[in-house]
Order: C-alpha cells, then structure tokens, then sequence
C-alpha cells in the first residue's frame, strides 16, 4: 500500500533484530510506567504533583521517545519513516500502533510537563510553557484517564505487534500482549521508583513505595503465570509447538531464559527479600538491586522472545 509493505519484518534475516527487542522493552517501561502512576493517583484522589507521578511521567516520556528512535532508525530507509504516520492500513497491526503512538507520546509529553510544572518554572528557556499548561489543567482529569487508556494499549500493542507472525510459535499466542502488559506494569513500576527515590527525593519507605511494593508481588506472580501457561501451550500443542520448546533448554537462548528472564527478573528479587533479612530488605542497596534486577529481567525477556520466537520457527 502506497510503497508500504506492513506485513513483513523491519530488516531482512533475522526480520526483528534486537534494536525492536529495545523498542518492545522502552515502549513497555512507558506504559507500564505511567499506567501504575495513574492508577495510584486514581486511587489514593491525589491532586498534587507527587514525586512518583513526576518520576512516572519523565520515565514514560523518555522512554518512548527512545524507543521510537530505535524503531526508525531500524527501518530499512529511516528518512523515509514519515510515510507510516501518513499512509494507513487498518488491517495492520503496526498501522493501528502508529495510530495509538501518534496520540500517546505528545500526550505523555502533556502529562510530564504538567506534572513538572515547578521545575519548568525555574528552567529560564521553557518558563514560557507555564502559562499554557495552567490552561490545560481544567481538562487534566479526562486526559489522565485517556492516557492511563492508551498506555495499556501501548503494552498490549507491543505484544501483538510480535505475537500477529504466524510462523512462530513461541510468540504467535494471544497470551503475548497480557504477558507484555504485566511484564511492563512491573519493570515500570521498579523503573518508575527508582527516578522517584534518586531524582525527586522520594523518601524510601513512604506510603505509595510501600503500597507499590506490597503490588509488586501479585504482578509478578500473575507473569510468572502467564510465562508457565506460554510454556504449557507449547509443551501441548502440536509437532511443531513441541518442537519449540527446545528454546527452553537448549543453547544460548535457553541460558538467556533461565538466567535472565527467571533468574533476575524472579528469583533474586525473592531472595534479596526473603533470605538476606529485613535489614538487608529495607536498606537503598536492595531497593537498587531489586530495582535493576525486575528491569534487566524484561529486558532479557524481550530478548528471548523476540530471537528465540524467531529461531525456533516452522
């Protein structure tokens, strides 16, 4: 359509190499980010601009923007990207992600500005903007409600963005886009109060961390979930699906699984938090390592899926 072929890969072997792993992981970190930010201020009714929500609303902004970055510069003419925000095809998941994308990153950056209203007023150069997000702030409720909306279709979408080749069984399942929204939700979160703690001196066990943390644990269990009921599907489909699981245990891409995907994004954090004491639990070294831990782990998981979905094909 129009020179646009949105039914093949980004690149040619491998059709989605790792700089869409990084896109998948920047763009889950953003939804995930600003949907659990929102979902507490829903929550608790708040009305001021919290260091959570600040850091929530940075990190949502950034990161998108990062990774559309590496989605354009992964195209096979980066010039020429203009042409996916113009020519449109609604049976196209890609098409209806653009879509999605073309709404929610200039609103995230609405969302950021106003929740860092303060520290724009004291930057001289974008002082200017002030005026203008006062006037915007009559209308702040439905556009937080429209961004909570579009960032869970951002989590979902990256997951059926993958999950739409049909070729590959580890990925083509319609538990993808559920797994990268509480995959996202829990590396937004770790991402989220960590920028919160070191930039907007969030104190380290006030209310919303605590309530945050003690939300951790049921997100992650519901990912380990969905992880087990992926490999189940495999383990009982047919020939080929059976065929698959051999990711699992097999070379390099097996280690990345059971290492980084289950080793980082599970089990350290349940052993820094179970077997080396409260002390230990509580202390700003935990709360970084646990941190870092829950994101690299979706990073790796992206990875895997997105090679070894790949790899291990029809």
């Amino acid at each position: 359509m129009n020179g646009i072929d949105f039914s093949t890969g980004l690149t040619h072997g491998i059709a989605w190499p790792w700089p869409i792993a990084v896109y998948l992981f920047f763009a889950g970190i953003s939804g995930g980010a600003l949907s659990v930010a929102l979902l507490l201020r829903f929550y608790k009714q708040q009305q001021s601009n919290t260091p959570l929500l600040k850091a929530a609303t940075l990190v949502a902004f950034a990161t998108i923007c990062l990774g559309m970055l590496c989605l354009v510069l992964d195209l096979t003419n980066p010039l020429f990207f203009w042409k996916i925000l113009v020519y449109y095809n609604l049976n196209s998941v890609m098409s209806l992600g653009v879509i999605v994308l073309m709404v929610y990153i200039p609103l995230a950056a609405v969302m950021a500005a106003i929740a860092l209203r303060d520290e724009l007023v004291a930057i001289v150069p974008l002082a200017w903007l002030v005026p203008w997000l006062d006037r915007l702030l009559a209308w702040r409720r439905p556009m937080e409600m429209l961004a909570l909306v579009l960032a869970v279709a951002v989590c979902a979408y990256t997951g059926f963005l993958i999950s739409a080749l049909i070729s590959f069984p580890i990925i083509n399942t319609s538990l993808l886009p559920a797994l990268f929204i509480v995959s996202g939700l829990s590396a937004g979160t770790a991402m989220a109060k960590m920028v919160a703690v070191t930039w907007f001196k969030e104190p380290l066990h006030s209310s919303e961390m605590q309530l945050l943390h003690g939300a951790e644990w049921p997100i992650m269990a519901v990912e380990g979930m969905f992880l087990f009921m992926l490999f189940s599907g495999l383990i009982f489909g047919d020939a080929t699906s059976q065929a698959a699981t051999g990711a699992f245990s097999q070379g390099g891409w097996s280690g990345l699984f059971w290492f980084g995907v289950v080793g980082l994004g599970f089990v350290l954090p349940l052993v820094v938090n179970f077997a080396f004491g409260q002390r230990f639990a509580h202390s700003a070294k935990a709360f970084y390592l646990t941190g870092g831990s829950v994101v690299s782990g979706m990073m790796c998981l992206r990875l895997f899926l997105l090679y070894a979905g790949q790899i291990y094909t029809i």
